[in-house]
């Protein structure tokens, strides 16, 4: 019999002929015969393989060294911020800073000068022998009722109409006088039936200094019986006075009393409400209705005063510029000046109204002995003379908070 070999083990299980033998780690056969991929089909499954192997063999035209090692000592190049979101974020809120700064600059300046610029300037300065100069700045304050530049029709809206309707005269004299030292701002009725003596012209009711000389004259008197130096003035007419009435929307007063004047042409009722330039004006000039007369008139002026400030200068008219730019030019052409004066007095005379006007001003007229005084001039108002030289030589000494005793 011929030798057994391995090629011819028959053992059961064990594979064929020319079948490789798997085994795995237990020795057990591995019945799944090795899959042999034909050559044609490796090559239809890696197209191009001869192609590539070549282009990654072709020679290079280019040499590109390598980069240098980096130098330890050398500093590292800024790190990219993860919080550049951040950054923007922070740039948009300065830039918006930014524009809010140059607005509150440019915008009052702008505002302060469209009212300065329509503001008419006089030679309103005393003549005479003038006072030393006194610490604070004392404004003198004019009502005219002069009728120059007014229409007819203006007058008879007015009511400014009458017999003599010609020259100057004024209803209205006051003194603000802003102290240096940081008391309160004081507003201080002259009532222009009070009887001073005139330089030139002997003794008579003030309120003729302003209809025989004018500003001048009017400024001399007032320093010669006060001793007291006063460093600018400020006018205004019947309709400029209107004008600024309706620039700011008009003007809430809550009169006690219905009234009914035909020379102030007024006519309402009793209780709050909100009057316009025309109204306004007839309730800052009757007094014949008025038990108090003069005295009563003079309060009232101070209170429209002091509502027209507070308008004037409340948020809702300063931050809306269609409000704002015609208030200043109706303002501006309702007001004239000393000659002297600027931009930056004006600005002062304004921030000293709002003061005196307020809650911790003072507002006050001059005390007063006998308000029918007889005089060779008809009734006079004859002013308390010990009071008064008090409250000129306060006034002097700037100290507007030792006025408040003098205030009835």
């Amino acid at each position: 019999m011929p030798e057994e070999t391995p090629e011819n083990d028959a053992t059961p299980g064990a594979p064929g002929h020319g079948e490789q033998w798997h085994s795995t780690t237990y020795g057990r056969a591995n019945r799944r015969p090795a899959r042999v991929r034909p050559a044609a089909q490796n090559a239809a499954r890696t197209p191009g393989r001869e192609q590539r192997l070549a282009e990654l063999h072709q020679p290079v035209d280019r040499f590109e060294p390598p980069a240098p090692p980096r130098d330890p000592a050398a500093p590292r190049p800024p790190a990219r911020s993860r919080r550049r979101p951040n950054v923007r974020r922070r740039r948009r809120v300065l830039a918006v800073v930014a524009v809010l700064v140059v607005l509150a600059v440019v915008y009052p300046f702008s505002l302060a000068w469209r009212g300065w610029s329509s503001v008419n300037q006089v030679a309103a300065a005393s003549t005479g022998e003038r006072p030393a100069a006194t610490p604070g700045t004392t404004y003198l304050i004019v009502g005219s009722d002069s009728r120059d530049g007014l229409t007819e029709e203006e007058i008879a809206e007015y009511s400014a109409g009458g017999d003599d309707i010609s020259g100057q005269r004024t209803d209205t004299i006051m003194l603000l006088h802003v102290p240096d030292g940081g008391g309160p701002a004081a507003l201080i009725s002259i009532p222009r039936d009070s009887y001073v003596p005139i330089p030139g012209h002997d003794s008579n009711k003030i309120n003729a200094a302003f209809a025989i000389g004018g500003a001048p004259l009017l400024m001399e008197t007032i320093e010669n019986v006060s001793g007291l130096r006063i460093d600018h003035y400020v006018e205004t007419g019947f309709g400029g006075f209107a004008q600024i009435v309706n620039a700011v929307g008009g003007v809430e007063m809550c009169p006690t009393d219905a009234v009914n004047d035909v020379r102030a042409g007024l006519d309402i009722q009793a209780g709050c409400q909100t009057m316009d330039g025309k109204t306004a004006l007839g309730y800052a000039r009757y007094r014949y209705s008025d038990v108090n007369g003069d005295f009563g008139r003079v309060q009232r002026q101070r209170e429209l005063l002091g509502a027209i400030i507070a308008k004037a200068s409340s948020p809702a008219t300063l931050i809306n510029p269609f409000r704002a730019y015609p208030l200043a030019t109706a303002g501006g052409n309702a007001v004239t000046l000393d000659e002297d004066s600027s931009i930056t007095d004006l600005v002062g005379f304004l921030r000293g109204m709002q003061s005196a006007t307020g809650a911790d001003g003072v507002s006050m007229t001059v005390p007063v002995s006998d308000p029918n005084y007889r005089t060779s001039h008809g009734l006079a108002v004859k002013w308390n003379t010990e009071q008064a030289l008090q409250m000129f030589a306060d006034l002097k000494n700037d100290d507007t908070e030792a006025l408040r005793s003098l205030v009835a």
